[in-house]
């Protein structure tokens, strides 16, 4: 994946997230992962993609925290 290249599609986000393209698919249309749709198609931007990991990885660890 090109670090230049801004707007994915599901597969080059399920390649980055190590997940299948139909988890993305049903992420983005639950509104679980940031989104948008072209068409039938969905897209993802990339800078959004990383603060939704950032996101999880925090939510996760202060989870951990206060158990």
């Amino acid at each position: 994946m090109s670090k230049s290249k801004e707007i994915l599609t599901t597969k080059e986000v399920a390649e980055y997230l190590h997940i299948h393209p139909l988890t993305v698919h049903r992420y983005a249309r639950e509104g679980r992962i940031p989104a948008f749709k072209i068409g039938t198609d969905w897209r993802f931007h990339k800078k959004y993609i990383e603060k939704w990991i950032k996101e999880k990885v925090t939510s996760n660890f202060e989870n951990k925290k206060t158990k």
